[in-house]
């Protein structure tokens, strides 16, 4: 009797299928953004470690001898702030690529790299920081730059955009390192 129906009126039929589609596209873009909302997470609890170490930060950073082109300690909060977006974003794209690498041979090597940057992101903020390690910190900014740039170049093999979206933190490490390297070496008696 119901297929009756839709031979009757078949619109009915192509509506709930409609429908079925459209609850299916809803589903599928909460997951999504649920999924987003995990990577940022994981990338601000990385930032709230780092952060830690600085809570006289600026305190210490006013007392060093800095170059001309030194930023205020105002400016890194919302540099920071954008940066650690950009690397939950650029993350999320690639773990979004699971279905187009069931294996993961190149997805779970690459977003665990990412974790290894992260760590040693929050890392750098102690040393530089908190443990005022000035030979130690431009050493691990260096490995830092080394590592997200790896990440950028595997996360960009596996979705272009995503490698992009880590192009401004290394330029960003690039210059914070330049600027360690040059706040150790003005400042020897504190870093």
């Amino acid at each position: 009797m119901q297929s009756d129906y839709y031979i009757i009126m078949p619109e009915n039929h192509f509506a709930e299928r409609a429908a079925a589609r459209e609850a299916a596209r809803r589903r599928e873009r909460l997951w999504a953004a649920l999924q987003l909302g995990g990577w940022l997470i994981l990338c601000y609890a990385a930032s709230g470690v780092g952060a830690l170490a600085t809570r006289d930060a600026a305190t210490f950073y006013s007392q060093l001898s800095l170059p001309s082109w030194a930023p205020s300690s105002s400016v890194f909060g919302p540099v920071w702030t954008v940066l650690y977006a950009l690397m939950a974003v650029s993350a999320w794209m690639v773990w979004r690529e699971r279905e187009e690498d069931p294996d993961n041979s190149a997805i779970k090597p690459a977003l665990q790299l990412f974790g290894v940057q992260l760590a040693v992101n929050a890392l750098w903020s102690w040393v530089f920081f908190r443990w005022h390690l000035g030979a130690l910190s431009v050493l691990t900014i260096i490995v830092l730059i080394a590592l997200v740039s790896t990440v950028a170049v595997r996360f960009y093999r596996i979705r272009q955009a995503a490698g992009v979206l880590l192009v401004p933190y290394i330029a960003w490490l690039a210059y914070a390192g330049c600027l360690a390297l040059v706040a150790w070496r003005r400042n020897p008696g504190v870093l």
